[in-house]
């Protein structure tokens, strides 16, 4: 297959942890040509969705996952997307304007007959923070709303919560407060921007001292392992991003039943990967801009995430 990966610049990949990389490294392995752009390469014109990208081999030994250079490129052409058997929509967030651009050019290009993974509608449809009140059974007391009254009266229900923005990403703009309220106003103010943008509350759960909990979903099917990440020192967040320590452990029968519940239902919209998270026994979020977490749990335990990721992928195409 020719596949292409929209992502971010290669140079910028740390291979000894990307998920893109893994995905690239076991397409290539089977044969599969791999090709890069970025979003700002993408263009529709003469009613047609084209990209500059580039045509990728990784080199060196892949056993050295620190090696640079670690891939040559050839010079740009210009391809339509549909002459693609797979694209893979990899730019990381954040989920801002450009990002939705991108997935309206990428639903053109699908239209045409181009096969996009995640499709682009369907990243574009699901919040992030919000996609987890489709399945309220599995969600702590939560409220999504910009009225600082009603996020003052949820803390005084709940006393322990976290606030954080809808459109954060690598545990930005998270913050704990406790019983006492400490600085409860000012958070609201900045998060709200003084009512403008609405805000997420949850009832803290404590086990985030054992993790927040990375549960990939590949063709519907949960992998058998997750990455609890886990906060350090005195951080509330778990984030790798933020300095979180992330430890592959099974699935706990909780996190297989909201993995098996919701499996299904994602990947018939179109969704073949998917990265839940959850805290304890509960779901907290539903990614699928650019999940990750691959490497950790293949270098943790040797399951192959990679190559159950790519036989989904070409299953998909073939379908």
């Amino acid at each position: 297959m020719d596949i292409l990966f929209i992502a971010d610049p290669l140079d910028h990949f740390k291979i000894y942890k990307d998920t893109t990389y893994a995905m690239m490294a076991e397409a290539a392995r089977r044969g599969h040509t791999l090709y890069v752009c970025g979003p700002q390469h993408l263009a529709w014109i003469g009613g047609k969705v084209e990209g500059t990208v580039q045509r990728v081999a990784i080199i060196g030994d892949e056993a050295d996952s620190s090696r640079l250079p670690w891939h040559t490129a050839e010079q740009p052409e210009t391809r339509l997307l549909t002459q693609f058997d797979a694209i893979l929509m990899r730019k990381d967030p954040p989920f801002d304007m450009e990002f939705v651009t991108s997935t309206w050019l990428l639903e053109l290009a699908e239209r045409a007959g181009a096969r996009v993974f995640n499709k682009a509608s369907a990243i574009r449809d699901h919040s992030e923070k919000l996609a987890i009140g489709e399945w309220p059974q599995y969600v702590v007391p939560t409220l999504v709303t910009r009225d600082a009254d009603r996020l003052r009266a949820f803390h005084a229900e709940h006393g322990d919560v976290i606030l954080k923005p809808l459109d954060g990403m690598g545990g930005m703009g998270v913050f704990r407060v406790k019983p006492d309220g400490m600085n409860l106003g000012t958070i609201v103010e900045m998060l709200s921007d003084n009512g403008a943008r609405s805000v997420m509350a949850q009832k803290f759960i404590p086990q985030i001292a054992e993790g927040d909990k990375r549960i990939l979903l590949i063709g519907g099917q949960p992998v058998p392992y997750s990455l609890a990440r886990i906060p350090q020192g005195n951080e509330v967040r778990g984030n790798l991003a933020a300095g979180g320590l992330g430890r592959a452990q099974p699935l706990s029968p909780k996190d297989r039943e909201i993995a098996e519940t919701l499996g299904p239902v994602l990947v018939e919209r179109g969704l073949l990967l998917v990265g839940l998270d959850a805290i304890g026994d509960y779901l907290t979020e539903v990614n699928v801009t650019s999940p990750t977490c691959f490497r950790e749990i293949m270098d943790q335990t040797g399951f192959d995430v990679a190559g159950m990721f790519i036989d989904a992928l070409e299953r998909a195409v073939a379908a």
